[in-house]
Order: C-alpha cells, then structure tokens, then sequence
C-alpha cells in the first residue's frame, strides 16, 4: 500500500457519492471509452498542445481530434488556452491525469501479465 492511498482513503467521505457526482464521473469515464480520445487523453497528461501537434501524435485527421477535443472539453476533461490563432490543450487537474495514467498502468498489467500492485 503507498501513502497516498492511507491519504486518500482518510479524506474520503463517508458518505456515498451524490447522484450528480455519479452522473459526471459516468460523462468521464464514456469520453474515455473511446480510442482516439483516450489516446489524446494520454498526451494531454504529458503537457499543452495545439490541435496540429495532436493530430499528428495520435494519427488521426485535425478536424476529428478537434471535434474530439470539443467533446473532452464538454465534458471538463481538458482545458484550452489560446495563444494568437493557436489553442493549446491540456489535460485538466491532476485528478484526471491519474485516472488517465492509472487506467492505461492497469491495462498494461492485464496485457503483459504483470501482477497489480497491491
């Protein structure tokens, strides 16, 4: 067990979470589902780019990663800056980059046959 699990298990409410808590963390983990997303997702976690640099990244066409983006900003899971002509993404908070690095740690676990952490 890490600390931070003691740490987050300490300032976890008792009570269980809200209808509307529910509802956004099902909106999250729908955007997730899909490939092209989680994959953009993935860069998001590692810094702020524009929708160029993404496309190319990730292998898929500017105007299917920015309606993508659209969506994973819809859905509070990214943040834009803009900067002239140029918007620049990034993956918001660290809640979501954990859930985003913690989600594809685990699935390489399953695929490589690596035992989970306990």
């Amino acid at each position: 067990m890490y600390a931070r699990d003691n740490v987050a298990a300490a300032n976890r409410s008792q009570q269980p979470p809200g209808r509307d808590q529910v509802a956004t963390a099902v909106t999250a983990l729908q955007m997730l589902a899909e490939p092209t997303r989680l994959r953009l997702m993935w860069q998001l976690t590692g810094g702020e780019y524009d929708v160029g640099t993404l496309a190319e990244a990730v292998g898929v066409a500017r105007p299917a990663v920015s309606q993508h983006l659209a969506k994973l900003r819809l859905a509070g899971l990214v943040t834009a800056r803009r900067d002239g002509r140029r918007v620049f993404y990034t993956a918001r908070g660290g809640h979501v980059r954990r859930l985003v690095t913690e989600v594809l740690y685990a699935a390489e676990h399953q695929v490589t046959g690596v035992p989970d952490h306990d």
